[in-house]
This record gives C-alpha cells, sequence and structure tokens, in this order.
C-alpha cells in the first residue's frame, strides 16, 4: 500500500524529523564569575528558605498531647 501524503501547507512537519541543518548554532557565551556567583546565592538562598520554613513549620506537625488531655478532661466533666 502506498502512504498518503498530507496536503501541501504542512507536508514539511512530515519531514521535519529527517531534516538535518548543516548551519552550527554559535557557541555560548561563558558566565562571568558574578552570574555564577549570583546564581549560587540564589539556589543558596531557596535552600536556606526551605529549610527554614520546614524548621519553623515542624511544631504544627506534631501532635500536641496536652491539649488533647484538657479536651477530654472538659468533655468529661460535662
Amino acid at each position: 500500500m502506498f502512504r498518503r501524503r498530507e496536503s501541501v501547507p504542512f507536508a514539511f512537519l512530515a519531514e521535519a524529523d529527517t531534516f538535518r541543518s548543516n548551519v552550527a548554532p554559535p557557541p555560548r557565551e561563558r558566565s562571568s564569575a558574578g552570574q555564577i556567583a549570583g546564581s549560587w546565592l540564589l539556589g543558596l538562598t531557596i535552600v536556606a528558605a526551605l529549610v527554614g520554613a520546614l524548621v519553623i513549620g515542624m511544631p504544627a506537625l506534631t501532635l500536641d498531647h496536652s491539649a488533647q488531655t484538657q479536651q477530654s478532661r472538659a468533655s468529661q466533666g460535662r
């Protein structure tokens, strides 16, 4: 059986997988020392913020057993 070809406007999409360009992209510029230090500082700030949020949020995640016993005592007194 023969393959059905697309109409003219979209024919290039079918051939895009086999297309190889002979034009190389320009080389990337090297990052300066300030840009590298800035990216490290930004990453360190984000990690420190996540760790700080976890440390501050940990008391809210723990169960407070004294509050539960106070509620049970109050409910028993009724």
